[in-house]
């Protein structure tokens, strides 16, 4: 087979789902309905934390810019699979995945980060209470968001900078819906050793250790809320956690899931259909579960709907 570099290759084929034209137009309706939730329960989440005083507090500002994070990986990828599904044209041009592939990565890593980050503002409110405000004040909640980003904007370069060296085969078919670096680099025509090690180095560092920050901070709360004598402080303080722990279990659960479909499913096409899970889903699900299980987002949402009565 004819070999050259991803850069003179014009563009690239997305497989996406399924070949089935009837069940494309299905996947067109599904896919567009949950991006529509997924824009419309985050934007309410920000538009309700934004307009109410009562929530301009750390905990919020840090929920806000999650459902930030959440708007920017669903709209890296699903746009781009409703177009394809539309029209019956799977390309996507050798910039256009490379862009899409840069976004990914960032706004996922950067989700992590931001749930690490939120854990840790929990850990600070429950067992430093007196002194919350003064810890996370505004300053620090800044810098905590903006170090994430930056973060995660290095690490997805890392990932744009190894895909150039990558060198690939002619007709480049991609079973997937959006350009997953693993897929790219299990394409190459050239030695992916080392590519293969970054992404799981990559993948372990910005998995793990957050989620062992995760861990270590809820055992830190836990230990602390055991020790609280009366069972409504008990209630009070898991009840602050609950959303939270949620979206935890949703985020790390669904990208193990991703991560043990891809190596234990034979078919890349059915890996490509436990991620949906991962990229669709999850950011569709966020703002409901804030919205469903914490008390200020509701009465927030309530007074704006008073208000404009």
């Amino acid at each position: 087979m004819e070999s050259q570099n991803l850069t003179g290759v014009s563009e690239l084929l997305l497989l996406g789902l399924s070949d089935d034209p009837e069940l494309q137009l299905l996947l067109f309706g599904l896919f567009l309905s949950l991006y529509l939730m997924t824009l419309f329960g985050n934007l309410l989440i920000i538009l309700v934390i934004s307009s109410d005083p009562h929530l301009h507090i750390p905990m919020y500002f840090f929920l806000s810019s999650l459902s930030l994070a959440d708007i920017s990986i669903s709209t890296t990828t699903i746009p781009k699979m409703l177009v394809n599904l539309q029209t019956y044209n799977k390309s996507i041009t050798y910039r256009g995945c490379l862009t899409q592939l840069t976004f990914f990565s960032l706004f996922a890593f950067l989700e992590s980060l931001l749930l690490t980050v939120m854990a840790y503002d929990r850990l600070v409110a429950i067992c430093n209470p007196l002194h919350y405000l003064v810890i996370m004040n505004p300053r620090t909640c800044g810098v905590l968001v903006l170090a994430s980003f930056f973060i995660s904007l290095l690490t997805s370069l890392l990932h744009y900078l190894m895909m150039l060296q990558l060198t690939f085969c002619a007709n480049v078919k991609i079973p997937h819906f959006f350009c997953d670096p693993p897929q790219l680099v299990n394409l190459a025509c050239s030695n992916t050793f080392i590519s293969n090690l970054l992404i799981y180095f990559i993948g372990t560092i910005f998995g793990g250790v957050p989620l062992l920050g995760i861990l270590y901070s809820y055992a830190r709360i836990i230990s602390s809320i055991l020790r609280v004598s009366s069972s409504d402080g008990k209630y009070k303080a898991f009840s602050t956690c609950g959303s939270h722990l949620s979206v935890v279990c949703l985020f790390f659960g669904t990208g193990l899931g991703m991560y043990v479909s891809s190596t234990v499913l034979s078919s890349p096409r059915k890996s490509a259909v436990a991620s949906v899970m991962y990229t669709v889903v999850t950011p569709m699900l966020n703002p409901f579960i804030y919205s469903l299980r914490n008390k200020d987002i509701k009465s927030a949402l309530w007074r704006i709907i008073i208000r404009k009565a």
